[in-house]
């Protein structure tokens, strides 16, 4: 009897390593900000802000062919599609998106965590293969492979990072479910207007230094955009971030080239201790320029993650 009581455990022994691992896959690597995907009312304005002002190099979109990419680095961009037929709400943000090196793997990593995917990824003409989810709040979070060939896309003298995309929230604890919990999000900073009470959360990515901002707006019992919200004040709170070595040469770039014309900014320093400078879209999404390091003491907490290099 012990002897087939041990052949029984070595058996089970041998068998739990190949049952674990195809039911608990491991999350596969992300890496960096994809891109911010934006609804514009007017084409040719989009394409001026984002091409003359922020200098990003424009290419079709193999996502959608109605849409336009802004590139600012090979596997970097700002997605610009048309407002949906009929649309009317005021939020401009269509979705968010991460580079992974393993679409199908990530695919198969949030299913086993009990997140609705897709039966399949979506190939591109371009050899891109990526899906969508959405997060416990309803914002569309795509992950993006990119292709093997990537596009050419030269240094832009602003800059060629996108350093993080902030969006609204309501709820943090179910936020960081998902991405804290499921991705492995890290804590990077947080704070706000008021020391006791922040409402920027930055999140890095698990395998690199960009970040997302939770936007936190409302209760955590509250959903959706709140009514008496301006479509001016979402787009402040729905925005991306271009990293810039020193805002001073970024402002004297964009005042030189006649870039700023409309915009009501100047450089300033953030709660975070970073300076930076506001910039609005024509549909009022904003693009932060930020410098990758503060020059002192944040507010409200400390940084607790490496910046960006670059």
């Amino acid at each position: 009897m012990a002897a087939k009581i041990g052949w029984s455990i070595a058996l089970i022994a041998l068998a739990f390593p190949a049952w674990a691992t195809a039911q608990a896959p491991a999350r596969p690597p992300l890496t960096s900000v994809s891109h911010i995907a934006v609804y514009a009312s007017d084409s040719a304005k989009s394409e001026r802000f984002y091409v003359h002002d922020l200098g990003a190099v424009k290419f079709a979109d193999p996502e959608d062919p109605a849409g336009m990419r802004y590139h600012f680095a090979p596997t970097q961009f700002v997605e610009v599609l048309p407002l949906p037929p009929g649309y009317r709400a005021i939020n401009r943000l269509a979705h968010i998106a991460f580079n992974t090196p393993d679409a199908e793997g990530m695919r198969a990593y949030l299913a086993a965590k009990g997140i609705k995917v897709p039966a399949r990824l979506t190939t591109a003409p371009d050899g891109s293969r990526w899906f969508s989810v959405t997060d416990p709040e309803g914002t569309p979070v795509q992950f993006m492979q990119p292709p093997a060939t990537l596009p050419a896309v030269p240094a832009n003298p602003l800059s060629s990072h996108v350093i993080h995309a902030g969006f609204v929230i309501h709820n943090r604890g179910n936020e960081d479910r998902f991405y804290k919990q499921i991705l492995g999000f890290k804590p990077y900073w947080e704070g706000g207007m008021r020391d006791d009470h922040p409402t920027w959360i930055s999140l890095q990515l698990p395998d690199g230094r960009d970040w997302i901002e939770y936007m936190v707006i409302g209760t955590p019992e509250t959903t959706g955009i709140p009514a008496d919200m301006s479509a001016a004040n979402l787009g402040v709170l729905n925005h991306f971030a271009l990293g810039v070595p020193d805002i001073r040469v970024a402002y004297i770039l964009l005042w030189n080239g006649e870039r700023l014309d409309g915009q009501q900014q100047a450089p300033k320093i953030g709660r975070d201790a970073k300076w930076q400078l506001n910039l609005l879209d024509p549909d009022g999404t904003r693009a932060e320029i930020m410098e990758l390091h503060a020059i002192g003491k944040p507010c409200c907490s400390p940084f607790v993650a490496a910046d960006p290099e670059k």
